[in-house]
């Protein structure tokens, strides 16, 4: 008897010490989904483009810290939602406001959680950058000066792959514009192992599985090479050819996964940062949204 209970209590000893690395690993692994919080490197009041700075409603009942910059044009005009990338903020993606606004287009720069002045949560992933995109435009369909028929969205990276992941949900996206985004979240993570020297076989195919429980989607489910071909509206692929994060042929694979004719790829000089292609192609993305925004809808009554 006693040796049963011996064995009982060394089973429990075990159990106790499978639980507690679990817990130990599943802390790890959400400190490893937050994303660096860094401070707005510009001030929208010194920019003088008659903007405002508000807090939006978010999922999880967060709020979301964003700018509003409206159109020069007549009212209601067609409006932009620009989301940073993974690590970054708002602010960081402030050279697009004056290009955008002399075009006569308003202008939505919204920090993702856990990112810039937004709430914090308990970790951040692409869904919840595409959860945080869907509530911008839930609030600029509901402003007076925005035209909610001619909804657009511009976004870097992971920023990118969720402005894709929320198109592919919503009617109401006329066009997307997709900077540096990865092909499958897959590969990132694979290549996340693999720089960190763990190796898949015998601990990182329970890193991958136990990441896609936590974010309560499957990496195949809200990769860019699946949701472009359910996104209704033009999309412009823009990619650097020395990106140095995403190899270019992942904006290869998107576009051909994508309807065809519906989906452009701009080939740019560029890394994976966004600022070099914003500020050398803007001109290239002003012209698509244009047309995108022209004529995919009439504006609202």
């Amino acid at each position: 008897m006693n040796s049963f209970w011996s064995g009982l209590l060394g089973v429990g000893a075990v159990l106790a010490l499978l639980g507690a690395l679990r817990a130990g690993f599943h802390a790890l692994l959400l400190r490893g989904l937050r994303a660096p919080r860094l401070a707005h490197p510009v001030i929208l009041s010194d920019l003088n483009l008659g903007g405002f700075e508000l807090r939006l409603a978010g999922a999880n009942g967060k709020t979301l810290f964003a700018w509003f910059v409206p159109s020069l044009g007549a009212a209601p005009a067609p409006a932009v939602l620009v989301m940073h990338g993974w690590g970054a903020n708002a602010a960081m993606m402030a050279v697009c406001l004056t290009p955008l606004q002399q075009a006569g287009m308003a202008t939505l720069l919204v920090d993702a959680r856990c990112h810039g002045r937004s709430d914090d949560e308990d970790f951040t992933s692409l869904p919840r950058f595409a959860e945080d995109i869907a509530s911008g435009l839930d609030w600029l369909r509901e402003q007076a000066q925005v035209d909610r028929e001619r909804l657009a969205i511009v976004g870097h990276s992971v920023g990118a792959c969720a402005a894709l992941l929320c198109a592919s949900k919503r009617l109401d996206v006329a066009a997307v514009v997709s900077i540096s985004a990865f092909a499958h979240p897959y590969d990132v993570m694979r290549r996340f192992l693999a720089s960190h020297h763990i190796p898949y076989l015998v601990l990182g195919w329970y890193v991958l599985r136990h990441v896609q429980h936590v974010i309560g989607a499957t990496f195949d489910d809200i990769a860019p090479l699946r949701t472009i071909a359910s996104v209704r509206c033009p999309v412009l692929l823009v990619h650097g050819l020395d990106d140095e994060m995403v190899p270019f042929d992942d904006a290869r694979h998107i576009q051909a996964a994508g309807v065809a004719g519906q989906v452009a790829l701009l080939a740019v000089a560029a890394r994976h940062d966004p600022s070099g292609a914003l500020q050398e192609h803007l001109p290239q993305i002003l012209d698509f949204l244009h047309r995108a925004l022209r004529t995919s809808c009439q504006p609202s009554k």
